[in-house]
C-alpha cells in the first residue's frame, strides 16, 4: 500500500506539471494566433473567393455524374415515369403503338 501511495502522490504532482506547461502553451498559442490572425485576414478573402469556385466547380461535377443515373434511381424507388426531377427528361408514350396526332 505505501509504494501504491506514494505512486499517487508521484502522479498528482506530475499532473500538476503537466497542466502547468499546458497553460504555458496555451498562452504562447493565444498570442501567436493574435499575430498570425492578423496575416491572414487579407488572404483569408482570397482564399474564401477559390473555395467557393472550387466548390462550385464540385457540385457540378456531382450533379452531372448524378444526372446520368437520376432515372435509374427513380425506377428503383418506383418514382418513374413521374421524374420531373431529373434534368432532360422526357417522359415515355403514354400511348405506345398508338396513332395520336
Amino acid at each position: 500500500w505505501d509504494e501504491l501511495l506514494e505512486h499517487m502522490d508521484n502522479l498528482v504532482s506530475w499532473g500538476q506539471d503537466e497542466l502547468k506547461t499546458w497553460h504555458k502553451t496555451a498562452s504562447a498559442l493565444q498570442f501567436e494566433k493574435k499575430a498570425v490572425s492578423a496575416l491572414l485576414s487579407a488572404k483569408s478573402e482570397q482564399g474564401e473567393a477559390a473555395c467557393r469556385a472550387a466548390d462550385a466547380t464540385r457540385r457540378a461535377q456531382v450533379q452531372n455524374k448524378l444526372a446520368g443515373i437520376c432515372e435509374d434511381m427513380c425506377k428503383e424507388v418506383g418514382a418513374y415515369p413521374k421524374c420531373a426531377q431529373c434534368p432532360d427528361f422526357v417522359a415515355p408514350d403514354s400511348t405506345p403503338g398508338v396513332m395520336t396526332w
